[in-house]
């Protein structure tokens, strides 16, 4: 005998049911809370779940491209690790106040002038060059077009020059990580 994953209870044949967008092993009762999932002999309500499934592996197989990019790089010493979306993006520099206010002054603006041009708030300006607040994508696109200056510095690949050292298997230790104040 075997349980139902939703009440718990006994059951000698199951049904396998799709709940939420997981297959569960079900009794008769709980059966009507999901859409029954059939085996591969029943070609209509396999096709519909398998049109699903491909569906999923499709955006799996686009993982896959993204982890094979990422196994493209260990042979580059990347060290395996999985690539995501943020080491595409470029960083704001740490120096972006500096870099904005050094760009206004040198055109001869003032905050007000500056906030006026690119349709933003005064306030907005001076928290950006006191290094209250970070610009957002639309505000630093404005910003490096109206001072033609980059407020960004590359994206993921020096992090990926830190970490080149390891051990022979791949794995890290403090040791390879910590820099001694005393040395």
């Amino acid at each position: 005998m075997v349980q139902c994953e939703m009440c718990g209870a006994d059951t000698s044949s199951p049904n396998t049911v799709k709940v939420e967008g997981a297959e569960l092993d079900v009794c008769d009762d709980c059966a009507d809370f999901g859409t029954e999932v059939r085996t591969q002999e029943s070609s209509s309500s396999s096709t519909k779940y398998s049109t699903s499934s491909s569906s999923g592996s499709g955006s799996g197989s686009s993982d896959g491209g993204a982890s094979s990019s990422g196994t493209g790089n260990t042979s580059s010493g990347g060290g395996g690790r999985r690539r995501d979306m943020f080491d595409q993006m470029d960083e704001v520099a740490q120096d972006y106040d500096q870099r904005i206010r050094e760009a206004r002054e040198a055109a001869g603006m003032n905050q007000e002038e500056l906030a006026n041009q690119l349709n933003e708030k005064a306030s907005l300006i001076r928290k950006l060059e006191l290094g209250d607040t970070l610009p957002s994508d639309t505000v630093q696109t404005k910003l490096e077009r109206a001072l033609d200056i980059v407020l960004t510095e590359g994206g993921g690949s020096a992090d990926d020059t830190e970490w080149s050292g390891g051990s022979s298997d791949g794995e890290y230790t403090l040791g390879d990580v910590v820099q001694r104040k005393d040395s």
